[in-house]
């Protein structure tokens, strides 16, 4: 059996400055060395895996889309939800905005996942969810 492990989310952007200043001053992520490719992109560090953004135009974007729990997305652990949430809200978002508003979340602070998540958007409207999931052993869930 392979013993595999997530090593990083690609995630793809139309403005790249944009996007980092997301990624950088609401999420608080830190750029990392990335190889000189000949793509544009930025890559942060999130634990011991990676968040690569990348400039690409001809990628499927949500367009006019609000945020979804159920639609494609990639989840960032927290020690604090809460403290998370506060953070957020000081940037913007908000559960009580519209449903199709790009700075609308999801809260779910007793879901059925066992534990507190919740869903915003980036700029480009990819779905990120931050959660306090707990780690036991090697993975996540039990």
């Amino acid at each position: 059996m392979l013993d595999l492990s997530l090593h990083h989310a690609s995630v793809p952007t139309r403005d790249l400055e944009r996007a980092a200043a997301f990624y950088e001053q609401v999420l608080g992520l830190k750029r990392i060395a990335r190889p000189p490719f000949t793509v544009s992109g930025i890559w942060y560090g999130a634990g011991r895996n990676h968040l690569h953004l990348t400039v690409h135009n001809g990628a499927h974007f949500r367009e006019n889309k609000g945020v979804d729990n159920d639609d494609i997305h990639f989840a960032l652990r927290v020690e604090d939800f809460e403290a998370a949430c506060l953070q957020f809200k000081a940037c913007g978002l908000d559960e009580n905005l519209p449903a199709d508003h790009p700075k609308r979340m999801i809260l779910k602070r007793g879901g059925l996942a066992g534990f507190p998540q919740m869903f915003l958007m980036d700029p480009d409207r990819n779905i990120i969810e931050i959660n306090q999931a707990p780690f036991i052993g090697t993975g996540l869930m039990p």
